[in-house]
């Protein structure tokens, strides 16, 4: 009876499931967690590029929150540090027209922003890039002569293990009893819950975004903790909760961020006030349920504008670009993944390869390798371009892929190209290399098998090929009576990265596969023995071949 109920349960296990990039859930790799420090400047100078001075609003509440701070006798100098595009600069000097305010950015594009603005003038702004991780801010301003230093929205962006670098390089310039402003991301916003399905975590609260920026989630006592070990204790210190609505796209956001006061108290303790905490206690209620004396809290406002909000929230955005490509008189318009977001997309099925781009071409060019045949792509991506230029002549055309978004942005390309009867002749279906029930789903529409099996860059992750050539036997047709240009066959198009041949050959042969020709560019072939030779025109397809390391592998059955 116990050996029954086992082995039931081992016939219900799901099948493996095998993707050409596999999904993973242990965040960001260490390689990309250097890059995203190394290019932290890139990735703020690109973001600044894009986005100008129209990503966040003004913080005209500055005055509302913080006015003690800013007002009183005597000429205020002020350092805004992470000043973007000013958006705290010139609200200050527009509301204190005696203050003084050093802004400092490690964006270089940021900086130029500040300057170009219309109310710029360097009787009240010295604006300069410095990185304070690093950069000695002492260069740029007298030591202990700056009052108040406001860090909105800025911190975040930094590695925690530096953190304690840029409040060790603050304190050398700020004034015995000076002020630090600080507000910033909290944990529980709903951009970290929204992290938290993806895999962009490179620590603990700590994410990168699509763009590359970085951004860490602060709790009241990791903050609390950080500013004291340098010095600098809490006057004030709030956590706030606020929902954002944007009406045209029907969402509710859920706001939260820390609000704080730091003193740089020269070694004197000061633990945070009442007050303070009975602000935070309020600021979080309102998002619940108002009450009456919640008003003050009222005048809090998010920082970016509502279109900007939504898109660092995670709703959809515009993360994707149109390729237009020219094959066999068509013009062919795809979407993909954009590159600005390609760096934290673990699916290799959202970008254009440049195998897809030359096999295509090819078939654009030699209609006769799949006409009237049965052909089946694997891992025909989003673009699906092959598929697209090989369902003119196929009289079966199925494209597959094991990554859903992959198949979404497929399916839009496939409908904004194709147009009747080749529309409803081209299938789409999910597969996924090993799985049971998507190989029979796909046996079951064509039991009589492919006579042709396409796949470009297939051969990238090296656990994948072994049932890329299973899946592969699996669904081929077994007719060997045709000639040799006739048997059915399987094309592979790729580029050499972590799989070399021979590890290919070995897996092929495995799974009954004989090599019966191969390409490279450059390499020697007998023109008159070869069959891909022949594919190509005497000018050898040069527009089509954009890097010599393209290869390509004819397989047929043993």
């Amino acid at each position: 009876m116990e050996s029954n109920t086992e082995n039931n349960v081992k016939q219900q296990q799901p099948a493996q499931r095998i993707q050409i990039y596999p999904p993973t859930t242990s965040g960001v790799s260490p390689f990309w967690i250097a890059k995203y420090e190394r290019d932290a400047k890139k990735y703020w100078d690109q973001f600044y590029r894009r986005h100008q001075d129209k990503f966040f609003k003004d913080r005209h509440y500055l005055d509302k929150e913080w006015d003690q701070y800013f007002s009183g006798s005597g000429r205020k100098v002020i350092l805004e540090v992470g000043c973007g595009a000013g958006n705290a600069v010139f609200p200050l000097i527009a509301t204190y027209p005696d203050v003084f305010v050093y802004a400092c950015d490690f964006s270089q594009r940021a900086v130029n922003l500040v300057k170009a603005h219309k109310e710029f003038n360097e009787t009240h702004v010295s604006a300069f890039v410095c990185d304070l991780t690093s950069d000695d801010l002492g260069k740029h301003i007298s030591p202990a002569s700056v009052d108040v230093v406001t860090m909105i929205f800025v911190l975040s962006a930094v590695s925690p293990e530096k953190m304690p670098l840029v409040l060790q390089n603050i304190k050398k310039v700020l004034k015995p009893n000076g002020y630090v402003l600080f507000r910033d991301y909290a944990v529980g916003d709903l951009a970290q819950e929204r992290f938290s399905t993806k895999d962009q975590q490179i620590s603990e609260n700590f994410y990168v975004r699509g763009d590359g920026t970085r951004a860490f989630y602060f709790s009241k006592e990791f903050l609390t903790s950080l500013f004291k070990e340098q010095g600098l204790d809490a006057e004030e210190l709030g956590l706030c909760c606020k929902q954002v609505e944007n009406r045209a796209r029907e969402l509710v956001m859920n706001r939260r961020w820390v609000q704080a006061v730091f003193r740089y108290s020269d070694g004197v303790n000061c633990a945070p006030s009442s007050e303070a905490l009975s602000k935070s206690d309020l600021c979080c209620q309102e998002n619940i349920k108002p009450k009456a004396d919640a008003e003050p809290i009222k005048d809090f406002v998010v920082d970016m504008s509502e279109g900007m909000a939504v898109e660092m929230f995670g709703a959809p955005t515009n993360d994707t670009e149109v390729i237009e490509i020219e094959l066999g008189g068509c013009d062919i318009k795809i979407k993909v993944l954009s590159k600005e977001y390609q760096h934290t997309c673990k699916s290799t099925g959202l970008m254009l390869w440049e195998s897809a781009r030359l096999m295509a071409a090819i078939l654009a060019r030699n209609p006769s390798i799949v006409a009237g045949k049965r052909v089946l792509e694997l891992g025909a991506g989003c673009g699906g371009i092959c598929s697209m230029v090989a369902v003119r002549s196929a009289s079966i055309m199925v494209a597959t892929d094991g990554d859903r978004k992959a198949l979404e942005l497929l399916n839009q390309n496939i409908t904004s190209n194709l147009r009747p009867p080749y529309l409803a002749k081209l299938v789409m279906k999910k597969l996924e290399w090993g799985n049971r029930v998507d190989i029979d789903a796909i046996k079951a529409m064509n039991n009589e098998g492919f006579e042709v099996i396409i796949g470009t860059d297939v051969t990238y992750i090296p656990d994948a090929i072994l049932p890329l050539f299973s899946t592969a036997r699996e669904l081929i047709s077994s007719n060997k009576s045709a000639e040799k240009d006739q048997a059915p066959a399987l094309i592979l198009c790729h580029i050499f990265r972590r799989v070399d041949e021979p590890s290919l050959l070995s897996a092929a042969s495995r799974y009954g596969f004989r090599l019966v020709d191969k390409w490279a560019k450059g390499s020697p072939t007998n023109e008159s023995q070869s069959l891909i030779s022949s594919w190509f025109p005497e000018n050898n397809f040069e527009e089509h071949i954009p890097t010599s390391a393209l290869n390509i592998m004819y397989f047929q059955l043993d």
